[in-house]
């Protein structure tokens, strides 16, 4: 699946299935909730925080899954072409970065 096709993808549903968007703002707070997720996982699987019982079940793929669903979403309701925004940004990272990291005596 590409990127415009998931775009595609998250548009029918929330229009069949969603009814509408939530505002712009209410998606943002519900991108942060869904990192904030994401990262309570790593913090226990990759870092020293413990499980606790409420974390069972659950799975790093799909808690990145509901953080891209929400970025999609962000960007259908304000206009942004995914696939073309993350092809102009891997061209400004090929300019600015290149023999950046190359040169970092920490990598």
């Amino acid at each position: 699946m590409t990127l415009q096709q998931a775009q595609q993808q998250v548009d029918e549903w929330i229009r069949s299935t969603g009814v509408r968007y939530f505002s712009e703002l209410t998606n943002m707070a519900i991108l942060t909730e869904e990192v904030g997720e994401v990262a309570r996982l790593m913090s226990r699987q990759y870092g020293e925080q413990s499980f606790k019982e409420s974390d069972t079940g659950r799975a790093l793929g799909d808690e990145l899954a509901d953080v891209l669903w929400v970025l999609l979403c962000i960007a259908n309701q304000t206009g942004v072409d995914l696939t073309a925004a993350l092809e102009k940004n891997f061209e400004k990272k090929s300019i600015r970065d290149a023999d950046r990291h190359r040169q970092n005596p920490k990598l």
